[in-house]
């Protein structure tokens, strides 16, 4: 009998979630599942194990769940949420209680309210059965992260305050009181907004985040409160969709759902009208060479869930570019991690079938760091990375404007020169390039960009308050 633990680290959203279980009675549990379920039922298949356990460490913001996907997919298990903070839930669920204990073999699972980032969040204590009660190991989903702690500013201004406390306490009274051996096994790993700055290790222990987390350095509640609130990334603007859908229960659907091909006439007339948005998924070298005029670039790697949870209307049907028709799968599984289902069909034969038909190509200039360093007096040159990074420093003369605020606040921009525009590495630059594009701007946009402009040498000016206005 040996003790089963798997992690699924979902890139793009930085997420992660566990399968755990005992290969003896061959019982297992996945927390916090995400939507494309087959992972885990492949996993428990490999591992000789039984899924009769879906726990929710709280209602997500930031992804939609999968327990429903996975409970009917499966069959034995059950989805098991928090009972405790006031959350309602309209599916069927079976509602636990702080210090409900489930076995799997060895493995004993202990429900542990946490509240702080939501008020009914749990987390999950891992202890061997027979052999010792204490906790070798704690899932903390969104309360405590490596080297960061779950933000309290989610549910609205009228909450912030009594979420501080319950966090402060959730983190000084309970994990701070565990031994420093035991792991911790976070809900999301580095890049997810849920958290200010996490770590890049996916696990740690309580005696190393005792010692090196900035959020357990401030035992004060007044001082921890400035230090969490002024530390919190923006929010983005599909969290609180998010919620309301894992609260009703997110739609089971079964089967990825499998987008429709059109060949180029047909995508065309499709695709060519105003409530309609069209998004190219190639890579931003390909996206500069050639794409359909109005077309948003937002390419298909994982970083995909998050940019198209910020800049997509669920409301508004998406058409999509692929760099291979066989992509589709995969960016339809993207897509569905934030909740967008309105795909309405793919471009068969790519931009080459577009292209053979004689359909007209538009352009996206490109600029590389050298070009733009030798005419910076020339161009309104735009840094759209977030607020935190922009106050790691940025290019000289370089006005800010976060990539979210690109759609609505575009007119704000200097149009009067042409506008270069860059992120961290130039993706983020082509998606608000595209935008910029289709709103008749002179636009380039900088591949590379900052790690570019930096790994070149080139001189890097601290943070000003200089910014579109």
């Amino acid at each position: 009998m040996a003790l089963i633990l798997e992690t699924i680290h979902t890139e793009g959203i930085a997420q992660l979630s566990y399968l755990i279980g005992d290969d003896g009675p061959g019982t297992a549990a996945v927390i916090d599942p995400r939507t494309d379920v087959e992972v885990y039922v492949e996993l428990a298949r490999q591992r000789g194990l039984a899924l009769t356990h879906i726990f929710e460490t709280h209602i997500h913001a930031d992804f939609v769940s999968g327990s429903r996907d996975l409970a009917d997919r499966v069959k034995t298990a059950r989805i098991h949420v928090s009972a405790e903070g006031g959350a309602t839930y309209a599916f069927e669920h079976e509602p636990i209680e702080d210090g409900a204990s489930f076995e799997f073999g060895e493995v004993t699972l202990t429900a542990r309210h946490t509240p702080g980032h939501t008020p009914e969040h749990m987390s999950y204590s891992a202890s061997q059965t027979k052999r010792a009660p204490a906790p070798w190991g704690v899932f903390t989903g969104d309360s405590l992260f490596v080297n960061s702690a779950g933000r309290p500013d989610l549910m609205g201004d009228d909450q912030v305050d009594n979420l501080v406390e319950q966090l402060h306490d959730t983190l000084y009274s309970f994990f701070l009181a565990l031994d420093n051996d035991v792991i911790i096994y976070p809900g999301h790993g580095q890049g997810s907004p849920c958290g200010a700055d996490i770590g890049d290790r996916l696990t740690s222990t309580i005696g190393y985040e005792r010692r090196f987390n900035p959020f357990l350095q401030h035992p004060d509640q007044m001082a921890f409160k400035d230090f969490v609130l002024s530390t919190a990334p923006p929010e983005p603007t599909y969290y609180k969709r998010m919620k309301q859908i894992n609260a009703a229960g997110p739609e089971v659907l079964g089967r990825l759902p499998i987008p429709r091909g059109l060949p180029p006439a047909a995508f065309r007339a499709s695709a060519g009208t105003d409530d309609v948005v069209v998004v190219d998924t190639r890579s931003m070298l390909d996206f500069g060479g050639g794409h359909i005029a109005g077309a948003l670039n937002i390419g298909g790697s994982p970083e995909l869930s998050i940019w198209a949870g910020w800049l997509l209307d669920p409301g508004t049907p998406a058409f999509l570019v692929l760099d291979r028709d066989e992509d589709g799968p995969t960016v339809v599984s993207l897509l569905l991690r934030i909740g967008f289902t309105n795909v309405a069909g793919y471009l068969l034969g790519g931009m080459t079938a577009w292209a053979k038909a004689g359909f007209e190509l538009a352009a996206l200039d490109q600029m590389d760091v050298h070009e733009l360093k030798a005419h910076p007096d020339d161009l309104t040159i735009l840094d759209v990375r977030s607020p935190g990074e922009w106050k790691q420093g940025r290019i000289p003369g370089a006005a800010s404007l976060f990539l979210p605020e690109v759609q609505a606040r575009w007119a704000e921009i200097d149009m009067q020169k042409p506008v270069a525009v860059y992120c961290n590495s130039g993706y983020r630059a082509s998606i608000a390039s595209s935008i910029l594009k289709a709103k008749g701007f002179d636009v380039r946009n900088v591949p590379g960009s900052w790690q570019a402009w930096v790994g070149a040498g080139f001189p890097v000016e601290p943070v000003a308050e200089v910014v579109v206005s």
